[in-house]
């Protein structure tokens, strides 16, 4: 009796091209047609693990983590600088789902750079900014801009502590004019003092003290009448 063998299961040719192409593990450089390149993991056919990114067009490098073709946990983005046709480093954080997420820091220039958390690409949390012209905010952050408390030093020593919005002095704080040793203290309206009340703090050290110190303020309630001024100014806009 003849012994019937079962016939081997064979791979189509679509079949076999098609798993051959799979990019899984770890391999050598995958060039794109636009020039760009990738060196590193893979997983089910997508950037996965670690590994570099490099865009022609666009001049930049990604060298970090990666999670399902998108930058996803620690890495640094470079830009190539065309000048000196040399990559400089902008960002070193986190990041999650191909945008900036976590805690990061953001290279501007060679003395201006934002060090804190980002939500979405955007500088929100806390975070200390240090501007090209010396000045260091460092405080609260949504979505770009300086919003809650926080700390404004300006680079000719004076300074302002207290509440932002939008990227503005809005609500109380207070500014130390360093310079004559004077103080201001109340409310701030889109990053105008108000309402508050002005004093000498520190005049003895000064470098340029005024000529004359502030006379004590002799009302009784001075914060009643602070107040009331205030929801005046606010109630009228």
């Amino acid at each position: 009796m003849p012994i019937m063998k079962k016939p081997r299961k064979t791979e189509s040719l679509v079949q076999l091209v098609d798993r051959k192409a799979q990019k899984n593990g770890i391999l050598n450089t995958i060039y794109s047609t636009n020039g760009d390149q990738y060196t590193g993991e893979w997983k089910d056919n997508m950037r996965h693990g670690k590994g570099t990114q490099v865009w022609k067009r666009a001049g930049a490098v990604y060298e970090g983590e990666w999670k399902q073709n998108g930058r996803d946990g620690y890495g640094m983005l470079s830009k190539l600088q065309r000048s000196t046709n040399k990559y400089v480093k902008v960002y070193s954080g986190t990041w999650r789902n191909d945008k900036k997420e976590g805690l990061g820091t953001r290279f501007y220039s060679s003395s201006s750079q934002y060090e804190g958390e980002w939500v979405e690409n955007k500088r929100s949390g806390w975070g200390r900014m240090t501007y090209e012209i010396g000045d260091v905010y460092e405080g609260e952050w949504l979505k770009d801009k300086p919003q809650g408390q926080g700390v404004l030093w300006l680079v000719n020593g004076n300074r302002y502590e207290g509440s932002w919005k939008d990227g503005k002095k809005h609500g109380h704080g207070r500014f130390f004019y360093t310079g004559r040793g004077q103080l201001y203290e109340g409310f701030w309206l889109d990053d105008m003092p108000r309402c508050g009340t002005v004093c000498d703090y520190d005049i003895k050290h000064a470098p340029t003290p005024p000529l004359y110190p502030i006379p004590p303020v002799m009302l009784q309630d001075v914060q009643s009448v602070l107040t009331e001024g205030r929801d005046r100014f606010c109630s009228s806009r």
